[in-house]
């Protein structure tokens, strides 16, 4: 019975992991595939670092080429990271007619059609459910479980640094600053947390779950990303009044021809199931018109668990590979991309409700004067609390308004903001009652 030979670029925590699985586990793999799958070569810079996983000799080299110039080996596996070299990579197994398995969402989110374009021309496949939200299998959940349904709209909790920080500041009541360092301690955060707290690594993912969902390959600059280090305990704790959590969402759903695309701080009912994704688990809340609401939930990072869905990509295309069945489902779900008829929504046009939180004078008259230029620009208010005064000085006045138009909220604070009773920028917070 013949191998399926794969080869893997990138060596690191990730890669160490899909070593370890096809290493240890090839029984089972064998097992469920009907065929063994051999991995022939490791490519890394740095093959001198002890890792998890006990190597047969003559497996390590530092040179690519000795993966991708192998006739032999018919899957690479791209676990590199970033733009490039990994587009080169990734072009160059393509070209040489491999099966290619990557969990690189920044890669995809901004290269993926011509990756696509590229496999599709020779004949060859690209399989990515590593590259959102680890184990969970939210890829291979839109490309085929959800085929038949058209997508009303999607949440997902992306981002585990950004959950775990989230959750410590809810929980404990710390400052955005003191739940970072904790999550820098742990290893959930990196040196340089920016993608992941800013929101970045989100719409990476985000980008990608559009293309599954709608067949449209949005650009990332028509992504509207807000992140969550400017958040305050405060505005959690008038939430928490509310009924609400605050959890940083990915919020993209279907209107007519248009796509809205949205990664930030958001309010989410308190009694939904998202509201209760804690530390750094992932969730992705779907409706289809057919299924109705689906809540994928799970590991979204992590050696193991996102090496295990690299792994299951491998197996996924050497059955396509013994079958001959190479080709069978395009790499976003649909035959062809709708760039025609369907387009991202500006956020000036985005319609929600909305949480502000002013730092207004004590003094009579002030909150008359906020909700009267709310009012100018056609926001209503649904609830309001008001503080007392502690000390001299500002005091918070928190609203929550009925659905409002963005491009309106923005013009009605940028008049507020120059008010002479109210201090300081005014503290909006995105509020999703469609999950109710």
């Amino acid at each position: 019975m013949s191998s399926v030979n794969v080869g893997l670029i990138g060596f690191g925590t990730i890669g160490s992991g899909v070593a370890k699985i096809l290493i240890e586990d090839a029984d089972l793999i064998e097992n469920k595939l009907g065929r063994p799958i051999n991995l022939k070569k490791i490519a890394d810079l740095d093959i001198e670092t002890p890792r998890p996983v006990q190597l047969p000799p003559g497996l390590l080299t530092r040179e690519v080429k000795d993966v991708l110039g192998d006739p032999d080996i018919g899957i690479v596996i791209e676990l590199v990271g970033g733009y490039e070299p990994a587009r080169t990579f990734v072009l160059e197994a393509l070209a040489a007619g491999k099966h290619v398995v990557t969990a690189n969402k920044a890669l995809l989110a901004r290269h993926g059609r011509e990756i696509f374009e590229a496999a599709a021309a020779n004949h060859v496949d690209v399989l990515y459910e590593a590259a959102v939200a680890g184990a969970i299998p939210i890829i291979r959940g839109l490309k085929e479980g959800l085929t038949a349904n058209r997508i009303d709209y999607l949440f997902g909790i992306l981002n585990g640094t950004s959950n775990y920080i989230l959750t410590k500041m809810t929980r404990e009541g710390v400052e955005f600053a003191q739940a970072l360092a904790e999550a820098q301690e742990r290893g959930y955060a990196e040196a340089d947390p920016t993608f992941d707290v800013e929101g970045v690594d989100t719409a990476h993912k985000l980008a990608i779950l559009i293309g599954l969902a709608y067949g449209l390959q949005v650009d990332l600059d028509d992504i509207h990303v807000e992140g969550i280090s400017g958040l305050d305990p405060i505005d959690i704790r008038f939430a928490e009044e509310f009924g609400y959590v605050i959890k940083l969402l990915a919020i993209s759903s279907q209107d007519g021809g248009r796509i809205e695309a949205r990664v930030h701080p958001t309010m989410l009912p308190a009694d939904h199931l998202l509201s209760d994704v804690n530390g750094v688990f992932n969730a992705i809340h779907v409706h289809g018109h057919a299924a109705g609401d689906l809540l994928f939930y799970g590991r979204g990072a992590g050696r193991m668990p996102t090496a295990g869905a690299v792994v299951a990509d491998v197996i996924e295309l050497a059955r396509a590979i013994r079958t001959g069945a190479a080709g069978r489902v395009p790499p976003m779900s649909w035959a062809s991309t709708r760039g025609a008829d369907l387009k991202p929504r500006p956020m000036s046009e985005v319609e929600t409700t909305y949480y502000f939180r002013f730092s207004a004078l004590d003094k009579p008259g002030v909150l008359s004067r906020i909700s009267g230029v709310l009012g100018e620009h056609r926001i209503s208010i649904s609830a309001v609390i008001q503080k007392g005064r502690e000390q001299a000085g500002a005091v918070p006045i928190v609203m929550l308004t009925h659905e409002a138009r963005e491009s309106d909220v923005r013009r009605a604070l940028d008049e507020l903001d120059r008010l002479d009773v109210v201090r300081g920028r005014t503290v909006v917070i995105r509020v999703e009652d469609r999950l109710r």
